[in-house]
């Protein structure tokens, strides 16, 4: 049981100490003090203000380490949560501006917009790979380009509220009524600290990712389906033999990875209260760096997403205390994964060699038994 939980803990801390020295490396090279560097970090974190920064950061992007990883799990290859996000972002948000209805159902109606237009975005890219055989990596990567320079182009355009001048800046849809926003939880957070200042707001879709997660970690340890998907990611003709249709499960995989990505763009629906000219973007292709990172695991994602996003709001403190340029926290992104990937990699190997000895061990123990007993 020791050995365990030490084989557990040993990659995590080594890819927190090999993350340290290379990233301390890398400031020292490009002239900066890693102390001075780091000191201006974790103090500029240590404010409420800053924390709440984070969270904000760190929602949408475990939402999208979340969709990237109902596709790893079943051995898929999603990496078109870009495209279905935005998707669902601007229908949702159309969706919203036609809509007069109490909070309690507009903000529902809402969301489930968001996750209903991601998902069936999704299912394409799944249903293609069960009936011609399209490999999903190609389709998700042509369905981005089909999302984003393509149908959300157009429907910018064409939904543009009619009293405003057709510009680059005020494409995108009508604002949104204040009860289709879901509102922050400044409120619940005040009462355990203090009144959060500078005008920030805490998202109220946390709380959504936080069910988000736990209904993940749900679906694959207490439901039938989720052992299903997992089952058909680790052997599918096992599952096939088992009575599971690995043809269905690719594509309700790719529906559930879509529907949970439809929901990342609410994060900033909440904030702008419409579909912007220039929304935010990358954050597909950040959830899978942070799924991959948090080994799929829904608390292992949760601390990747908060890792990203503290190093994603100290850019702005490096640049102003000078203490280094704001593109090392892109190299610290970058160095985080390697980091892990060789501590992951190394972990594994020695665990796999301690588990063969083991075995050894106890065959031989059982022969030796076997002979005296003879």
């Amino acid at each position: 049981m020791i050995r365990r939980i030490a084989f557990i803990a040993a990659a995590p801390l080594a890819a927190f100490a090999l993350t340290l020295v290379i990233s301390s490396l890398a400031l020292v090279v490009f002239g900066s003090n890693p102390i001075d560097a780091f000191s201006d970090m974790i103090g500029h974190a240590s404010e409420l203000e800053t924390q709440v920064d984070i969270l904000n950061r760190a929602t949408p992007l475990y939402l999208s380490a979340v969709a990237a990883a109902i596709g790893f799990r079943m051995n898929l290859f999603n990496i078109g949560v870009e495209g279905q996000y935005l998707f669902g972002y601007i229908i949702a948000a159309q969706v919203g501006t036609m809509l007069a209805l109490p909070a309690i159902i507009h903000i529902p109606v809402i969301l489930i917009t968001a996750m209903i237009t991601g998902g069936l975005f999704a299912a394409i890219a799944g249903i293609l790979k069960v009936t011609r055989g399209v490999n999903e990596v190609i389709s998700t990567i042509m369905l981005n380009s089909i999302a984003v320079a393509g149908i959300i182009a157009a429907l910018q355009g064409r939904w543009q509220p009619e009293q405003e001048e057709f510009t680059a800046t005020t494409l995108g849809t009508a604002p949104i009524d204040d009860t289709g926003l879901l509102p922050n939880i400044n409120g619940l957070v005040e009462i355990f600290t203090r009144e959060i200042e500078q005008g920030g707001e805490l998202t109220g879709m946390l709380l959504v990712a936080i069910g988000v997660g736990v209904a993940y970690h749900l679906l694959l340890t207490r439901m039938r389906f989720g052992f299903d998907l997992r089952a058909s990611g680790l052997n599918p003709f096992a599952a096939r033999a088992g009575g599971v249709a690995p043809k269905q499960m690719i594509v309700a995989a790719m529906f559930l990875s879509g529907a949970v990505a439809g929901l990342i763009g609410m994060v900033e629906l909440a904030e702008e209260g419409r579909f912007p000219a220039d929304p935010i973007q990358g954050l597909g292709f950040a959830g899978i760096a942070v799924a991959l990172l948090g080994r799929n695991h829904p608390g292992g994602m949760a601390f990747s997403a908060l890792l990203f996003a503290f190093l994603d709001v100290s850019a702005g403190i490096l640049q102003s205390t000078q203490t280094a340029t704001k593109e090392i926290v892109n190299i610290m992104q970058g160095i985080v994964l390697l980091a892990a990937v060789i501590a992951y990699g190394i972990t594994k190997r020695v665990q796999t060699r301690e588990e063969a000895r083991a075995t050894a061990e106890a065959l031989q123990s059982v022969e030796t038994n076997t002979e005296v007993t003879v």
